[in-house]
C-alpha cells in the first residue's frame, strides 16, 4: 500500500534526521528544486511501526516523458540515495510498496540507487548491476597539513604550479558567481563531454535554496581576472560532495582543476567534515578513476537495483558504440543550439 505522506511531514523529516544521513539528496529543498524545475511527481514511501512511527523511508520520482517513457527512479541526479530502514522488514516492505506502484504505473523500470543494500541484493525479483560505476571517498582530518602530506608527490606539484602560475580560487558570494559558472558547465558538458548540460535554472536553484545555509558552495579558479574553472560542492552531514566541475581547455595548462580541488579538501578539513565525496565514477573511465586515486580516495562499490530489468541511462557504459555515437554528434552542436536543447532534453534523462 502507497503511504499519501507529505515530503513536509514532522514525523517524516525528524525520522531522516535521526537516520544520521549524510546524503544531500534528502533536503526537502531538493526534492523541490527538481520536481518544480523537471515537472516531476515525488511519491515519498514509508513504513510504520504498531505505535504509527516511522520506521522506514524510500523517496521515489514518477517520470512521465515522450522520449524515454514512464519510470520510477529513487532519485534521479542522484549518484546515491540510500533506502531508509530501521529493520530488514522495514526494507521489504518498502521494496515490496515499490514493486506494486510500478505494476500499477505500468513503468519500463523501477531504478533504486539505494548503493550497496545486502537486503535488496538478496531478492530474487531484483536484478543488481554492480560493473558500471564506483563512489569515490576522501577522509578528512582537522588538520589540513596532515592532508597535504598524503597527496601523492605528483598531486602537490600539480597544486604548486598553479599557485606559482599565478592562479587564484574564490568562493563565489553572489548568484552572478553561479550565472559564470553555468557558462562554463556548459562550455565543459557540450564539447569536452559531448553531453547536454543542466539548464541553467537548476544551478541557480541550487544557490537560491542552499547558498545561504553553506550547503551549496562554489569555487571559482581565476587567472588575470578571468575566470577559468569551478567547482560546486553540496554539504550534508558530514560529508562535502563535490558535485560538478568546469573548466577552460584552454588554460588546463596551469591545473586549476587540482587548486581547485586542494581548496575543497583544505575547506572540508576546516570545516568539520569527515568526508570528501569525490563522486560517481564509470568504472572503464581509468582515467578519472586514476585522477580520484592519486589524491587518497577510496572507492567503495555503488551498485543500483532494478525491477523487472536493468535499463535506462544509468545503465548505459560510456564506452558502448551508443553512448560514443551520441556524444560524438552532441560535440557538433554550437553552444546556442546546445544550451537551450540540452535544457530542455535533460528533464527526460533523470
Amino acid at each position: 500500500m502507497v503511504t499519501d505522506i507529505s515530503l513536509a511531514n514532522v514525523s517524516l523529516n525528524s525520522y531522516i534526521e535521526r537516520q544520521k544521513h549524510d546524503v544531500f539528496s534528502y533536503h526537502t529543498n531538493w526534492f523541490e528544486l527538481i520536481s518544480q524545475l523537471y515537472g516531476y511527481t515525488f511519491i515519498p514511501l514509508t513504513t510504520c511501526n504498531t505505535r504509527g512511527e516511522i520506521t522506514g523511508f524510500l523517496p521515489l520520482c514518477y517520470m512521465q516523458s515522450p522520449l524515454t517513457g514512464r519510470r520510477l527512479v529513487s532519485l534521479p541526479f542522484s549518484d546515491i540515495c540510500p533506502l531508509l530502514a530501521t529493520g530488514e522488514s522495514d526494507t521489504h516492505e518498502l521494496i515490496d510498496q515499490a514493486i506494486a506502484l510500478a505494476k500499477e504505473r505500468k513503468v519500463k523500470y523501477l531504478e533504486l540507487r539505494t548503493g550497496v543494500n545486502e537486503t535488496l541484493a538478496r531478492r530474487q525479483d531484483l536484478v543488481e548491476e554492480n560493473q558500471l560505476y564506483a563512489r569515490w571517498l576522501l577522509p578528512l582530518s582537522a588538520n589540513p597539513d596532515r592532508a597535504w602530506s598524503s597527496l601523492r608527490k605528483p598531486v602537490q606539484h600539480q597544486v604548486k604550479k598553479s599557485e606559482k602560475l599565478g592562479v587564484q580560487v574564490r568562493t563565489a558570494q553572489n548568484r552572478e558567481d553561479m550565472k559564470h559558472y553555468y557558462r562554463l558547465h556548459l562550455q565543459t558538458r557540450s564539447k569536452k563531454h559531448g553531453m547536454p548540460a543542466q539548464p541553467e535554472g537548476y544551478f541557480l536553484g541550487l544557490w537560491d535554496a542552499f547558498a545561504a545555509s553553506g550547503a551549496v558552495q562554489l569555487l571559482l579558479a581565476e587567472y588575470e581576472g578571468t575566470v577559468i574553472a569551478g567547482m560546486v560542492l553540496l554539504a550534508s552531514g558530514s560529508t562535502i560532495r563535490y558535485a560538478y566541475g568546469a573548466s577552460h581547455e584552454q588554460f588546463l595548462k596551469l591545473a586549476p582543476n587540482n587548486l581547485l580541488m586542494w581548496t575543497a579538501i583544505k575547506l572540508g578539513c576546516t570545516g568539520g567534515y569527515q568526508t570528501l565525496d569525490m563522486g560517481r565514477t564509470a568504472r572503464d573511465n581509468e582515467g578519472l578513476m586514476e585522477f580520484k586515486r592519486r589524491w587518497g580516495a577510496v572507492h567503495e562499490a555503488l551498485p543500483y537495483y532494478y525491477y523487472p530489468q536493468v535499463a535506462g541511462l544509468a545503465s548505459t557504459s560510456e564506452e558502448s558504440r551508443k553512448f560514443r555515437l551520441l556524444t560524438g554528434c552532441w560535440r557538433k552542436l554550437p553552444l546556442s543550439i546546445a544550451g537551450p536543447l540540452g535544457g530542455y532534453l535533460y528533464k527526460h534523462l533523470g
